[in-house]
């Protein structure tokens, strides 16, 4: 019997592609070959070691990540990398500069203050995080321990069309909710981190690719489990990792790579949120947040004319089996989320809710 599946825009944990899905249900009792579950195989056998250097093969081929950057599968979520990233990258007597679009940032630069010096480089809180700081905005110090970033920012939709110029100074980005939506040129970056429970696979791993370098700077005084250096050169195994997380992002890797690799997907996505917005900018009905140019193709977000009508929007659209439509408990509102593996056809049946819901509303 085919199993229903509603129409999934939770901002994260989120969709994932039914192929992974019914793949790692097949083999969830046992792996082919090997007469148990991914869940019960040792970290150290042969077999788990094949699925995650597969996983990260596959993520550098995706990525196009150089040998001179190391690739690591990590616990702790994206927050923890918060703290991770100055207790390894910000020496004593440097400061750390913070673009600051949004609640992420806010929460990473709050992590930063209490392990070092950091200097706000550009906010755009001042109107509501509507849109992205241009280059010309950003105010950064040449002397910088580093920059932090955040590529695209889920509660207020709004998403970085450029990489920031930072001369020599090492970019840092927590690119969560947009890894892999589209190509990166990883050599932009000294860091790049992200929680896998939006575009990679399931909540519970975070990837963090680190240019080799830049290791040289964590310090033997950190706990282990926060050392990017130990955990480089324990190949991301230097305790227990999350194995089953591992093995459906490798799942999610070889999905990506089936559907044409990052250049397909980046058409895909784009195709996807414009017709979204475009059904938002047809009329002065639905109210979108970000600014045009800031717009984010993973996380769209807008209002309606009363609050009482975005809850009457939420009931209606749950009730036709649209999941995840409220907005961020933080600023309310409407928000859909779109990753990788939502289907094209979900955006063609939300067009077609909301235009009988404006018919019926407006």
């Amino acid at each position: 019997m085919p199993v229903h599946r509603i129409y999934n825009f939770s901002a994260g944990p989120a969709v994932l592609p039914v192929e992974v899905l019914e793949e790692a249900q097949r083999d969830l009792v046992a792996l082919p070959g090997v007469g148990m579950s991914v869940m019960e195989i040792s970290h150290r056998s042969k077999t788990f070691d094949e699925i995650i250097q597969r996983a990260e093969a596959d993520f550098r081929t995706l990525g196009n990540v150089p040998d001179s950057y190391k690739v690591l599968f990590l616990q702790g979520g994206a927050s923890l990398q918060f703290s991770a990233v100055p207790l390894n990258l910000l020496a004593e007597g440097r400061s750390a500069d913070y673009i600051v679009t949004g609640d992420w940032s806010k929460k990473a630069l709050k992590e930063a203050k209490k392990v070092g010096a950091t200097r706000v480089a550009a906010t755009t809180e001042e109107g509501g995080f509507r849109r992205i700081p241009s280059q010309q905005e950003l105010q950064l110090d040449s002397g910088a321990a580093y920059v932090h970033m955040t590529s695209n920012n889920t509660i207020f939709g709004t998403e970085f069309k450029y990489v920031p110029e930072t001369g020599d100074v090492p970019l840092v980005c927590d690119a969560s909710s947009n890894i892999f939506s589209r190509p990166i040129d990883v050599t932009k970056f000294g860091l790049i981190y992200a929680g896998a429970q939006k575009n990679l696979g399931p909540s519970g791993v975070t990837v963090v690719v680190i240019r080799e370098d830049l290791l040289e700077r964590s310090s033997d005084a950190l706990p282990s489990m926060l050392n990017y250096r130990v955990q480089a050169g324990a190949g991301s195994l230097y305790n227990t990792p999350p194995t089953f997380g591992i093995y459906i992002l490798g799942l999610v890797l070889r999905w990506l790579i089936r559907q044409g690799g990052l250049e397909a997907m980046a058409a895909v996505n784009d195709r996807k949120a414009g017709k979204l917005y475009a059904e938002l900018d047809r009329s002065g009905f639905w109210r979108p947040h970000a600014e045009p140019e800031s717009r984010s193709a993973m996380n769209v977000t807008f209002r309606l004319p009363s609050e009482e009508l975005e809850k009457l929007f939420v009931k209606e659209a749950t009730a036709a089996g649209f999941d995840g439509l409220k907005g961020h408990r933080s600023v309310g509102g409407l928000r859909a989320s779109i990753y990788n593996a939502f289907p094209e056809a979900g955006i063609d049946a939300l067009v077609e809710f909301m235009r009988e819901f404006e018919r019926r509303h407006g």
